[in-house]
């Protein structure tokens, strides 16, 4: 039988980590449910993802950073980005006071 399933159920308590969960995977595709509580990459740490990687905020916010940019890109609830493979990039803050929820979806 088909259940259907909510991102907002089971949510982990705040911890030092981010919490990811495959929510599906399908050949050159996987989508998974991040939260974070407050975290933020470490100093000096770029992500250089080898997918790419389109990504949401459901709830709460975040601050995304790329390098050679000059502004950091806010994202609330609903708002979304597409981040081409190895585009160099960090979380340079998310909300500390609820879970921050995203749907990311990877592909290659």
């Amino acid at each position: 039988m088909t259940r259907a399933a909510s991102v907002f159920t089971d949510l982990p308590r705040p911890s030092p980590h981010e919490h990811h969960l495959a929510l599906s995977s399908h050949g050159a595709v996987t989508i998974e449910r991040i939260v974070s509580h407050g975290q933020a990459s470490p100093a000096g740490f770029w992500y250089d993802q080898k997918t790419h990687e389109w990504v949401m905020v459901l709830r709460g916010a975040a601050r995304l950073v790329f390098e050679g940019d000059e502004r950091a890109v806010e994202l609330g609830p609903g708002d979304y980005i597409d981040i081409p493979a190895h585009r160099r990039h960090r979380v340079e803050w998310t909300a500390p006071d609820e879970p921050t929820i995203w749907l990311a979806v990877h592909s290659r």
